[in-house]
C-alpha cells in the first residue's frame, strides 16, 4: 500500500512495444504517481508512505531519481488513520493505493473513520505486486518456498499462506500487463493414482489452479482486460531440473556471483586513493545500466575475457585523453596543445576507462580462481556426467585423486552424480560415497533432502531410489541430449537447463500431454490462431555444423563495437525495437528458485522464437544459496543465516 498528496491525471497513451520491466516501471510512475498531480504540483511535494511489501515493489522497478522527478519525498510513518485523523490531519489530502487486492475489512475500517473519508483524494488498487529484477524477469520474493512448500515436515499453515500469496503476486504480473494467459503447469507424477500423490507433487497443480481464479475474476473487474487468451504461462517446480542450480555454469553472469563474493548484484573492490594513501573501497553494481555488463553477462567466460581485453586495446589506441596518456608514460613530452585535448577529454575518458578497467578487473579474478582451484577440470566431469560421456568411475576417481577439492564443488558434483545416477545412493552407497568425498553428515543431508523436492517415484516402493531425472537421450545413462543443431560455442557451454526444451516445446504446442496440462485448454480455433502466429514469426538461419571445442560464441551473444569500447547501439534500443514484431508473450514460473542459466535462456529464446520470454520465480538463487536452502528441507528451527556453505 502506498499514499501521496494530490490530484488525479493519466498517463498518456504511447503505443510503441514496451518490455515487461518498462511496463512496470510506468504503471507505478505515470499510472500511480503521476495521477496524483493538482494545478499547483509544481510548487509543492508530495509525500510518498509505503509499506514493506510495496517498498520492495518500488525499488525494484524505479530509481529515486525516478520518484523525486514526481514531487515525490519518501518517508516512514507508523499509522495512516492517525496521520489522517482528527481536527487537524497531517497531511491536506491523501491518495492511497493498494499493490495487491485490497481487504474488505481494511477499506471498512478505513471507511468507517468519518473525519477521514473526505480527505482521501483516491482508493485504488494498483494490483502489482512482484519485483523485477531483469528486463526480463521477476521474483515474488519467496526466500523460503522451497522449505515451505517442499520441506520434510508437513505444515499446512505455512504451506498454504505461501502458495496463496505466491497466487496473487505473479497473478499480478498478468493484470499489470493486461495479459491473459493460457495456464500450463507440470502435473502430479502420480495423479491418476492419487493415493501416492504427496502434497509435494501437487505444488504446481495448485498453483496453477489458485493463479487462474486470481487472473479470472480481473476479466470482470480490470478495465479493458482482455476476455481471450494473449500469452502463455508454464509453471513449473523445482524437481524439473535438480542440476541446473548446481552445476557450474560458464557464463560471465553466473561466474561472478557463483565465485566473487557479491551481495545480491552489488561487487566491492578497491582502488588506490587519489592522495596517495590507502586504497578506498568502492561498490558497482552489476545491472542493465551497465552497458558492458549488459553485453558481457550471458557470454562464456573465456569470450568475455577476449572481449573486454579487445576494448581495453581499442579504448587506448583510439580515445585521444588515453593515448596522450600514454604518451606521456612512455616519457614524451606532452605539448599546451596535448595538454589541452586531455582536459577536453578527461572526463569522459575517466568513466568509461574505469567502467572496462572494473570488468578487465573481475574477469581477470575470476580467471584466477578457476586456474588455482582446477576448476575447468571439474566442470568436465560435471558436464560428460549430464551428457551420458562418464560415469561412476570416473566420478570415484576424481574424489580419490583431487581431496584437496572443497566441500561445496564436492557436493555439487554428488548432487549432480545423484540426479544422473539416483540408484548409486541407495542403501549404504550413499555413506559410502561421503566417506570418500570427506563430507560430513550435514552435507550429505543435502543429496538426500533432493529426494523431497523430486517427489514421488514410480519405483520407490520396489528399489528404493528417488527419480530425478527428467528424459533419458543415451543408451548411456544422461539427463541431457546435445543439441546439434545449436550455433558455434566455447568448450564447457553444452550445459543448458531444461527449461530452454519445455519453453521451445511450449512454443510449438508440442509439450508432452501426459506430463503437462491446461486449465483454460485452448478451443481448436484459438489453438490454430496461436499456431499460425507462431509459424508466422520470423526465424533464425540454421546455422552449420561445429565443433564443441570451438572458440566463437553464439550470435545472441553478440554485438556490435564502437571506438570508445562500449557497444555502438543500446541493447535496450534494439531490443525494443525488435520487440515490436514479436508474437505472444511467453511466461515460465519456476517454483523454489530460478538460476541465472534459466534466465540466460529466456533471453536466447527471446531472440530465437522471436517471442518475449519472462522468467518469474520465487527467487533467484546462486548454488550456494540453493544448497542452503536444501539443507532446511528437513530442519525445523534452522534459518538461512546460521547454514553457509
Amino acid at each position: 500500500m502506498s499514499f501521496s498528496d494530490s490530484d488525479s491525471s493519466s498517463h498518456g497513451g504511447a503505443t510503441e512495444y514496451k518490455t515487461f520491466r518498462q511496463i512496470s516501471r510506468d504503471r507505478l510512475l505515470y499510472e500511480m504517481l503521476c495521477s496524483t498531480k493538482t494545478g499547483d504540483s509544481k510548487s509543492t511535494w508530495k509525500v510518498l508512505i509505503m509499506d514493506k511489501v510495496t517498498v520492495k515493489v518500488m525499488s525494484h522497478s524505479c530509481k529515486m531519481a525516478d520518484i523525486t522527478d514526481q514531487g515525490v519525498s519518501p518517508c516512514s510513518v507508523v499509522m495512516f488513520l492517525s496521520d489522517m485523523s482528527g481536527r487537524e490531519p497531517l497531511y491536506k489530502k491523501a491518495f492511497v493505493f493498494f499493490s495487491s487486492p485490497i481487504p474488505k475489512e481494511l477499506v471498512n475500517h478505513i471507511k468507517s473513520d468519518t473525519s477521514v473519508v473526505p480527505r482521501i483524494g483516491a482508493l485504488r488498487e494498483m494490483n502489482l505486486e512482484y519485483f523485477p529484477i531483469d528486463n526480463q524477469a521477476f521474483i515474488t520474493d519467496h526466500d523460503r518456498a522451497l522449505e515451505e512448500l517442499f520441506g520434510d515436515v508437513e505444515n499446512p499453515r505455512k504451506f498454504e499462506a505461501c502458495l496463496n500469496v505466491m497466487a496473487t503476486r505473479l497473478a499480478t504480473v498478468f493484470a499489470s500487463l493486461k495479459e491473459l494467459p493460457f495456464v500450463w503447469f507440470r502435473t502430479a507424477k502420480a495423479l491418476d493414482d492419487s493415493p501416492t500423490s504427496t502434497f509435494r507433487d501437487l505444488v504446481p497443480t495448485k498453483l496453477a489452479a489458485a493463479v487462474w481464479n486470481s487472473i479470472s475474476m480481473y476479466k470482470s473487474t480490470i478495465p479493458n482486460f482482455p476476455q481471450t487468451e494473449t500469452c502463455e504461462l508454464l509453471i513449473l517446480g523445482r524437481s524439473v531440473d535438480q542440476i541446473a542450480p548446481v552445476i557450474h555454469e560458464w557464463t560471465y553472469d553466473a561466474m561472478c556471483h557463483d565465485l566473487l563474493d557479491m551481495e545480491g548484484n552489488k561487487y566491492t573492490y578497491e582502488v588506490p586513493s587519489k592522495t596517495g594513501g590507502q586504497t578506498e573501497r568502492k561498490e558497482a553494481l552489476m545491472e542493465d545500466r551497465d552497458p558492458i555488463w549488459l553485453e558481457l553477462r550471458h557470454a562464456h567466460i573465456a569470450d568475455a575475457s577476449e572481449r573486454l581485453h579487445e576494448k581495453m586495446t581499442n579504448f587506448v589506441s583510439k580515445n585521444k585523453a588515453a593515448q596522450i596518456q600514454q604518451s606521456g608514460r612512455d616519457g614524451s613530452e606532452l605539448s599546451t596543445r596535448d595538454l589541452q585535448k586531455m582536459v577536453q577529454a578527461l572526463p569522459q575518458y575517466t568513466e568509461q576507462v574505469e567502467k572496462i578497467s572494473l570488468h578487465v578487473e573481475i574477469a581477470g579474478k575470476i580467471n584466477r580462481i578457476i586456474r588455482e582451484t582446477g576448476l575447468r577440470e571439474l566442470g568436465q566431469l560435471e558436464q560428460d556426467l549430464v551428457f551420458g560421456d562418464a560415469g561412476a568411475k570416473d566420478v570415484i576417481n576424481f574424489l580419490r585423486t583431487k581431496q584437496n577439492e572443497t566441500p561445496e564443488n564436492k557436493l555439487r558434483l554428488l548432487m549432480i552424480y545423484a540426479s544422473v545416477y539416483p540408484e548409486k545412493f541407495v542403501g549404504d552407497r550413499g555413506l559410502k560415497l561421503m566417506q570418500l568425498a570427506r563430507l560430513s553428515r550435514e552435507d550429505m543431508k543435502v543429496v538426500n533432502n533432493m529426494q523431497l523436492i523430486g517427489g514421488s517415484s514410480d519405483d520407490k516402493k520396489t528399489t528404493g531410489s528417488f527419480s530425478l531425472k527428467f528424459n533419458t537421450q543415451k543408451t548411456k545413462q544422461a539427463t541431457r541430449k546435445d543439441r546439434s543443431n545449436e550455433e558455434e560455442t566455447w568448450q564447457l557451454f553444452r550445459f543448458y537447463p531444461m527449461v530452454e526444451e519445455l519453453i521451445e516445446n511450449l512454443s510449438k504446442g508440442e509439450l508432452p500431454k501426459n506430463e503437462f496440462s491446461c486449465i483454460n485448454e485452448a478451443s481448436p480455433t484459438v489453438q490454430g490462431d496461436s499456431q499460425r502466429a507462431t509459424q508466422r514469426a520470423p526465424v533464425g538461419q540454421a546455422s552449420a555444423p561445429y565443433s564443441m571445442r570451438s572458440k566463437r560464441t553464439a550470435n545472441w551473444a553478440q554485438t556490435r563495437h564502437s571506438d570508445d569500447g562500449y557497444c555502438s547501439d543500446s541493447i535496450l534500443r534494439i531490443a525494443s525495437t525488435d520487440f515490436k514484431k514479436m508474437g505472444r508473450r511467453i511466461f515460465v514460473f519456476i517454483i523454489g528458485g530460478a538460476t541465472r542459466s534459466e534466465l540466460r535462456v529466456c533471453h536466447k529464446l527471446t531472440t530465437k522464437l522471436r517471442r518475449e520470454v519472462v522468467l518469474g520465480s520465487s527467487s533467484i538463487d546462486d548454488p550456494p544459496q540453493y544448497i542452503t536452502k536444501l539443507k532446511l528441507l528437513s530442519e525445523r528451527d534452522l534459518s538461512m543465516d546460521s547454514l553457509k556453505i
